[in-house]
């Protein structure tokens, strides 16, 4: 148990919760059986026989279970067939579990975990055993559910004497928020959700867990926002006539509604004497780096220097370019040339040649750059700054906690924080996983940006429309614009099928491997691209090649550029208006619409087409097509995080550790986050240390065991 679920205590088991309930009378019906997972099914035996082959050394038990809906076969063989031959007689009831699979066209269980559910005689007994709710445990192959149910009933003893056995439990809620809130206690909670009488009795004991949940969580961020509080910053206030005013003075546009409303708040925070920590939402073309600038060129402005790390070397050369375009004289203090009140803009990346590194350091360390852009080659020890005011993150979820740490103690004191995402996060989610920053949010695109028509095209139905798609190409291409293909995977791996072994089988589009960019872009230069000027990219190429390939793509030398996810962030070509993602179903809900956000920058329409085998009525065709049905990124975020369910959330993908939500949907929640939310900081506000909560405190430093804690500091 220990291994395959991660339960280790008696207080793991206990919070171990029923995924769902089935009612003997209302099943898991055997017409909706899902291909490949494992199931749970209450049925009866219709028919059952046993069949011998290899002449007669061989034997097979084939049964057939029905529950009105459908009906399912079952196999066992070899020895495998004793127990199941005397104990599933036609006419009895039994709880199977197991993976279901196809044999001849037809689902079935092979070998399933099963147990006879007795029969009462009485119309009573019939109906109070069909009335009763069976809890269905999240399980795996070596941990059935009901052995789980099994472990539970030990625990909590003889049915009445629960709350015995329940007694010494911590419970972190404070009773006057309990009571205040007419939540049940904690152990009427586990018993009714362990064993319900009713379906009331579930929705009682899922709105007490949900609270505990979301409580600690947000005691926990909470702390975090006290202690960071605490901390000493030097105010940054832009002086009147400086930088910032000659550079808006040189803007060839007015900044949005958005980005003002944005600007102020950052601002704000940058007057105070304690350190900024902010989040900034925005799509892929909000103008972000636009408001960041802003903030580092008030920093400078107040005598402090500005520090934006980027996570990747082609990123941080975009950002220098941008931001040094953006400027312009500006962007030359102390060199000739150069505005007066300009500053140096300096790039610091791993790869840079040691005579220009080494002018870069001193740079920073004399203060004679008042900003710098980087790789977090930026917060190596060698680096040292002048005066670091502040740090802009782009791109926080691929920056670690050490890293913020160590930039923090670049500063004589620590800088102020701004990290920007174009990842839309949902409101409650932000609150959740980014519940120590503040959050700004940029939700206007600047005019100037065009529409992005999306379709979704069904290869492998509709081979014409794939025809079409890359008619379109070639369409665009005439009208003197620019294309990207992306693939999901290079092509030149030795460890071709791994990739294709790793998804779900959802049908045979799935076990080939991905499509590989090395291979789409021969296809397409031999077939339907022929003539037009076709260029690859990806992430194993050496830098200087990628450079010049994406030089050649933003200089119009290149129509066609077939490239993995690399182009994903911040490649800025306005004369790309059509994208064609292949095998579109590998990629998640936000990962496209980061993708597609890469074409429709310019004047001319954007087109973006899903390139897909998934059959009609899959889960991936679902996404997809509502990927293709709204631009809106907080909405997809939503769909993207309705779908792969909140284990992601609390970092489960950053730190391997299962989510700490069990009970708490993210989405659904909202009311109860932000309630805990305020709860939390007016507990926290008045006791710090929360010494008058000790069970509390207990279940914090459970919560905030040391990964989840390192989590949380991601944050």
């Amino acid at each position: 148990m220990a291994d395959h679920l991660d339960l280790h205590t008696v207080g793991d088991l206990l919070h171990h919760y029923p995924r769902r309930y089935a009612e003997r009378g209302e099943l898991t019906r055997l017409s909706d059986l899902p291909l490949d997972e494992h199931v749970t099914v209450v049925a009866q035996v219709a028919d059952a026989r046993v069949h011998t082959f290899n002449g007669g050394r061989g034997r097979r038990l084939e049964v057939t279970i029905t529950d009105g809906s459908g009906r399912l076969q079952l196999v066992f063989f070899g020895k495998g067939v004793h127990k199941p031959r005397t104990e599933l007689q036609p006419g009895t009831r039994a709880m199977f579990a197991g993976k279901v699979s196809v044999f001849n066209r037809k689902r079935q269980l092979a070998h399933p975990e099963f147990k006879t559910l007795g029969a009462g005689s009485g119309a009573e007994a019939v109906e109070a055993f069909a009335n009763q709710l069976l809890p269905l445990y999240p399980a795996c192959k070596q941990m059935e559910s009901w052995q789980i149910q099994q472990a539970v009933d030990t625990v909590l003893g003889p049915a009445g004497h629960e709350e015995s056995a329940l007694a010494g439990l911590i419970d972190p809620l404070p009773e006057s928020l309990r009571e205040g809130r007419g939540l049940a206690t904690l152990p009427e909670a586990l018993r009714k959700i362990h064993r319900p009488g009713t379906k009331a009795d579930i929705a009682t004991a899922r709105d007490r867990l949900k609270w505990d949940e979301a409580f600690v969580l947000q005691v926990a961020l909470a702390r975090r926002r006290q202690a960071d509080a605490q901390l000493p910053a030097a105010p940054r206030k832009p002086a009147p006539d400086g930088l910032l005013t000659a550079f808006d003075a040189r803007l060839p546009f007015t900044l949005t509604e958005g980005q003002r409303r944005v600007s102020e708040e950052i601002f704000a925070d940058l007057a105070t004497d304690h350190p900024m920590h902010r989040l900034l939402q925005g799509e892929v073309g909000s103008g972000k780096t636009m408001v960041a600038l802003r903030a580092m060129l008030g920093v400078v402005d107040a005598g402090g220097q500005a520090a934006m790390l980027a996570p990747t070397e082609v990123l941080a050369q975009q950002h220098h370019r941008s931001i040094t375009e953006m400027m312009g004289e500006l962007a030359e203090g102390g060199m000739l040339g150069g505005a007066e009140q300009g500053t140096k803009v300096v790039l610091l990346t791993g790869s840079m040649g040691a005579a220009a590194r080494r002018q870069a350091l001193l740079d920073l360390v004399t203060g004679e750059a008042g900003i710098v852009i980087g790789t977090h080659a930026l917060i190596e020890d060698k680096v040292q700054f002048h005066d670091l005011g502040l740090v802009v993150v782009d791109e926080q979820h691929r920056f670690g906690v050490e890293q913020r740490d160590a930039l923090r103690s670049k500063g004589k004191q620590p800088p102020h924080l701004l990290v920007m995402t174009a990842t839309p996060i949902p409101r409650t989610v932000a609150m959740t996983v980014f519940g120590d920053l503040e959050t700004s949010v940029l939700d206007q695109l600047p005019s100037g940006r065009s529409p992005i028509a999306s379709h979704v095209v069904p290869a492998k139905d509709k081979p014409h429309f794939l025809a079409r798609a890359w008619e379109r190409v070639r369409e665009e291409v005439a009208a003197g614009h620019q294309a990207y293909v992306v693939c999901p995977r290079i092509g030149d791996e030795e460890d071709e099928p791994r990739a294709a072994k790793e998804k779900s089988a959802e049908d045979e589009a799935e076990k080939r491997p991905p499509l590989a960019v090395v291979d789409v872009a021969e296809q397409l230069v031999k077939g339907p691209l022929r003539d037009l000027r076709v260029e690859v990219l990806h992430g194993r190429m050496q830098p200087e090649a990628k450079d010049e390939v994406m030089r050649r793509f933003a200089a119009g030398e290149v129509d066609v550029l077939v490239a993995t996810t690399v182009i994903e962030v911040g490649v800025n070509v306005p004369n790309a208006t059509a994208m064609v993602i292949m095998d579109a179903d590998r990629f998640g809900v936000s990962q496209l619409h980061q993708l597609r956000g890469r074409v429709g920058r310019g004047s001319a329409a954007g087109l973006c087409l899903l390139v897909t085998d998934m059959p009609e009525g899959s889960p991936a065709r679902a996404r997809l097509g509502a990927v293709a049905a709204t631009l809106d990124g907080f909405e997809l975020s939503r769909i993207d995080l309705e779908q792969r369910r909140e284990g992601d959330v609390l970092g489960q993908a950053q730190s391997g550790v299962r989510s700490s939500l069990r009970v708490l949907a993210v989405i659904d929640d909202e009311e109860v986050i932000a309630a805990a939310r305020e709860e939390a900081a007016a507990i926290v506000a008045a006791d710090p240390e929360l010494a008058g909560y000790p069970q509390l405190r207990t279940a914090l430093d459970a919560l905030l065991d040391k990964e989840r804690a390192e989590f949380l500091d991601k944050g």
